[in-house]
Formats: C-alpha cells, structure tokens, sequence
C-alpha cells in the first residue's frame, strides 16, 4: 500500500516532524510505501484555486507532484499538532486544496503536543475535514504528549512506548487500507 504521511507545521523549532518520521517509519516497517508530505517543503501559497480548478498542464509544478502523489496513495495518516484547540493553518491550506485524490480512502490520526494532552483537542477538528474530504478517518487516534522528547530527531522511539502504543493504531489502519482498496477495486 502507498500511505502520505501529512504533516502540517511550518514553525521553526518543529517538534512534530519527528513524530511523522517515526510513524513514517512504522508504516515503511509494515511494508507500505510511505511518503512523507511537509508543508514546510511543499510549500503551497495560501488557497487561491483549488487543484481541480486548473487545468493539469497549467497547475503549479508543488501543486501537481502533491496531487500525483494523493491520487496514487492508498490512505493517509495525518500528523498534526494543536493550536488554539484546532489544527494548523498550513495543514489545513493543504488538505484544502485536493479534493478528488481523497476520495474512497481511509484516514488515520496522530496528534501531539508538548504538553500531557498530545494534540486530541486538534483531533475532533481533523475527523470532520477528512470526512468532508472524502477520507473518513479510523476510529483510533493516536497522541504523543511531550512531543520535545518523545522521538529522536530521526523518529526513533528510545523508550519503546510509542513503540508498542502503535500497533493498535496502525494494526487498525491497515484493516481499512485493506478494505477501502477493495472496495475500491470493485468500482
């Protein structure tokens, strides 16, 4: 299975993309191509015109490479921290422009933060986008507290805790991978 891995802050100092790496890596462990997609890299202007809006060959090159990569993903597991009780506005600018690359694929959701609540206000916001979207997420989450010194810079869990917190979560993610590509194989 092809699985983007979106994560969506731009600060600097980001703590977050070490938990994208590390679920990067437990999915990569699992066998799944997964790729990472960063905002920061990525680097989309805030929303003007949506992917669809454009025809192909007049869309931005970021803009046309995200939409390969959505279109050809499985599924997508969403990295996100909190802010102000929501999510980030580079991640929502981002899922915001695809619309279609969505569709009939499951959604999985990891949170952090840096404090004992690992993200889960962001959590209730991202359910209800992924469903407008047309990728409902699963019903486990996953959230990391004290994002800062859960995770090695390259995502490597020292401790084993998120280790072994994840193999529900990504045990449960792979069920509907499954199933939603077999659905999807019947259209």
């Amino acid at each position: 299975m092809i699985v983007s891995v979106i994560y969506g802050s731009n600060r600097s100092e980001r703590q977050g993309i070490k938990a994208a790496k590390f679920l990067q890596n437990r999915l990569s462990n699992r066998g799944h191509e997964a790729i990472l997609v960063d905002t920061q890299e990525v680097n989309l202007p805030f929303l003007d015109k949506m992917y669809l809006e454009y025809k192909r060959e007049d869309a931005p090159e970021n803009m046309r490479k995200i939409a390969d990569i959505f279109s050809k993903s499985d599924g997508f597991m969403i990295v996100s921290g909190e802010w102000n009780h929501s999510i980030p506005p580079a991640l929502k600018n981002l899922l915001d422009h695809f619309k279609s690359e969505y569709h009939y694929k499951p959604s999985a959701i990891a949170t952090y933060s840096a404090g004992p609540f690992g993200g889960v206000r962001a959590s209730v916001h991202i359910r209800a986008i992924t469903g407008e979207l047309g990728m409902p997420s699963i019903p486990t989450m996953f959230a990391v507290s004290g994002i800062g010194k859960a995770f090695t810079e390259q995502g490597n869990d020292p401790e084993g805790t998120y280790t072994r917190r994840a193999v529900k979560f990504l045990d449960e993610f792979d069920w509907y991978l499954e199933a939603f590509k077999n659905q999807r194989e019947k259209r």
